[in-house]
């Protein structure tokens, strides 16, 4: 967002700042801000309007809600500020538009950062070090960028996956990935939603290639709340469709075990069994069987 001609930089009190738009944080990303504030500092003011309440001078926050967070958690009692001037109401459009922004951003530009970074000469260490990320997220990205694995950027931009898994899908042969996807759901890593969305994009870049095309970035709609509410009941049916299957799977299995505990009852079947060499069964079924009469 840009700043006013009118606006300064300065450090204002925590504890005079009102959150006029507060949403909801995802704990993981705001304990990462909070350990890249706490080892290298604020790297960008929060932006705030001042105001006169009923005891005095305070300010409402525009935009800047984790890093004020993060600086009242670290025990702060004061945080650079740009200080605007605006009506409460103007505050609200203005944290608005600063949400709607930041998720609209492609946030592959701070990737291209840290690719002009190297470019310019700075270590990886550095690079780490300036701008709070981990050595291994650098390093991933740059792997990333030097491929043009515009797609797996994304997709880590979007949390839709971790940029380790991306480095792999990446450095994998197409024979592999399942290996590396099945590998990533074994150590949590991708699950449910994102699981799906990992398997999309790996067909998508198989069949178009690596990079996003400018026509495809055009063909993106805005979300409608018909095309939302269609999206939702189809999730409800897939679902239904899942719990339905898994009963009559369990029926199933219910009644084959039941079959196999009748016919181990069975002396003249066992008999017969033994005679032909066909008596063990593999081990997971015998535990839901259970022992033959006389065995336990």
């Amino acid at each position: 967002m840009p700043v006013p001609a009118a606006a300064k930089v300065q450090s204002i009190p925590v504890a005079l700042i009102d959150v006029i738009n507060p949403r909801v944080r995802n704990r993981k990303v705001f304990r990462e801000m909070l350990d890249s504030i706490a080892a290298v500092g604020l790297k960008r003011p929060i932006t705030v309007a001042v105001r006169q309440g009923p005891q005095g001078l305070r300010y409402d926050l525009i935009c800047g809600q984790g890093r004020l967070e993060a600086f009242r958690e670290l025990g702060q009692v004061e945080i650079p500020a740009v200080v605007v001037d605006a009506e409460t109401e103007d505050c609200l459009v203005m944290s608005l538009v600063e949400n709607v922004a930041r998720r609209q951003h492609q946030a592959i530009d701070l990737l291209h950062d840290i690719d002009g970074m190297r470019r310019r000469g700075h270590s990886d260490p550095e690079i780490a070090r300036k701008t709070g990320l981990s050595l291994e997220y650098v390093r991933g990205v740059l792997r990333l960028l030097t491929g043009g694995e515009t797609r797996l950027l994304r997709a880590v931009e979007a949390g839709q996956m971790p940029v380790s898994v991306a480095v792999e899908i990446a450095e994998a042969e197409d024979a592999n990935v399942q290996r590396v996807l099945h590998e990533a759901y074994e150590k949590k890593l991708l699950r449910g939603h994102n699981l799906m969305s990992a398997k999309r994009l790996i067909e998508v870049r198989r069949s178009q290639g690596p990079r996003v095309k400018a026509n495809e970035r055009r063909r993106l709609r805005p979300l409608s709340v018909d095309s939302l509410l269609r999206t939702y009941r189809q999730d409800v049916d897939k679902k239904r469709m899942i719990v339905r299957d898994a009963t009559n799977t369990r029926a199933m299995l219910l009644f084959v075990v039941e079959a196999l505990r009748a016919l181990r009852a069975d002396e003249g079947f066992v008999n017969l069994l033994r005679a032909e060499g066909l008596y063990t069964m593999p081990a997971k079924l015998a535990e839901r069987v259970g022992p033959a009469p006389g065995e336990a």
